[in-house]
């Protein structure tokens, strides 16, 4: 059996396009939040820790209002992500820059809380129990790696992850025939226009997308092996990006540059849940129908803690 996968929670962005900290917005009936519902799966589908990574400004808030719900049922653990957190000296960035280095390094600066094979969620998605039912039951069983290195990803069809409310930016996936990943490629601006799924280029072209594309909502399965990766891939992107006001270093281009080099496969994991989330303020009532409807079929507790 091994050791239970640990469950890594992404929780330090600062909902720019949302206008605000959603991370603490309530979405269920008993003031649940987004997190609580991931929580909830993770333990139910027998993850045994959770790791948050936050920001400084709102760690202890975030202790006393979020994490302190579930100290009795999994084991908790914090990590900060800050704009200098794992920068080497002599790194430069411009002034104005005070956001962190984006998904991959949130990753990477838990390296330390994290010994076991782990999956990252967004803090503001709903990703769905069969999502981590799925997810979980990779993890379980590939804990013995061979000579490449086997991560996963749940893929989610396009049509179920887009916003009524402006547009979103996805990862769409190509996978082989035995659903292997062969690439992602993040399309910034995807939205629906007249009932159908359309995606703007930089030049304002509009292309026609099926919404049966699988599409990466953030959430990976990896062994800690991730991290030596990140490490060295962070370093290559601070000394060839840092100077940029808006460079984000992404979970799924060091996924591409790994597969690139042959040194891991990554095994898609294709699920038709209904994946909802909080991009837009407007994106709140949404997700509060949502959740009570669930909750109407028996698929969540009133009040989950």
């Amino acid at each position: 059996m091994g050791m239970k996968p640990t469950l890594l929670v992404l929780a330090a962005g600062s909902g720019s396009r949302y206008g605000g900290l959603k991370q603490f917005d309530a979405v269920g009936p008993n003031g649940e939040t987004m997190m609580d519902y991931s929580v909830y799966d993770a333990i139910q589908a027998g993850f045994g820790k959770v790791v948050f990574v936050v920001r400084e400004s709102f760690a202890d808030q975030f202790e006393s209002q979020v994490g302190s719900k579930y100290a009795g049922s999994v084991d908790i653990a914090y990590v900060c992500q800050e704009l200098e957190s794992y920068v080497p000296e002599g790194i430069t960035w411009p002034k104005e820059r005070h956001k962190p280095w984006g998904t991959g390094h949130a990753v990477l600066v838990a390296e330390h809380e994290i010994h076991e094979s782990f999956m990252m969620v967004n803090a503001d998605d709903f990703y769905g129990r069969e999502s981590f039912e799925k997810m979980a039951e990779f993890l379980r069983t590939h804990s013995q790696y061979g000579l490449v290195d086997e991560y996963a990803m749940v893929g989610f069809l396009l049509k179920n992850t887009v916003s009524i409310h402006g547009t979103v930016s996805r990862g769409i996936c190509e996978t082989d025939e035995h659903n292997y990943l062969t690439s992602v490629v993040e399309f910034p601006k995807i939205m629906l226009k007249d009932k159908k799924i359309v995606y703007i280029d930089d030049l304002d072209e509009e292309y026609s997308l099926t919404g049966e594309e699988m599409t990466s909502m953030n959430m990976w399965g990896f062994s800690p092996t991730i991290f030596g990766h990140l490490r060295h891939q962070f370093l290559e992107f601070l000394h060839g990006r840092a100077l940029e006001a808006d460079a984000e270093f992404y979970i799924p281009t060091v996924v591409n540059n790994i597969m690139a080099a042959g040194e891991a496969k990554v095994k898609v994991l294709a699920t038709n849940a209904g994946w909802f989330g909080m991009t837009y303020r407007q994106d709140l009532s949404v997700v509060h129908s949502q959740i009570v409807r669930l909750i109407s079929q028996g698929k969540y507790p009133e009040k989950l803690w």
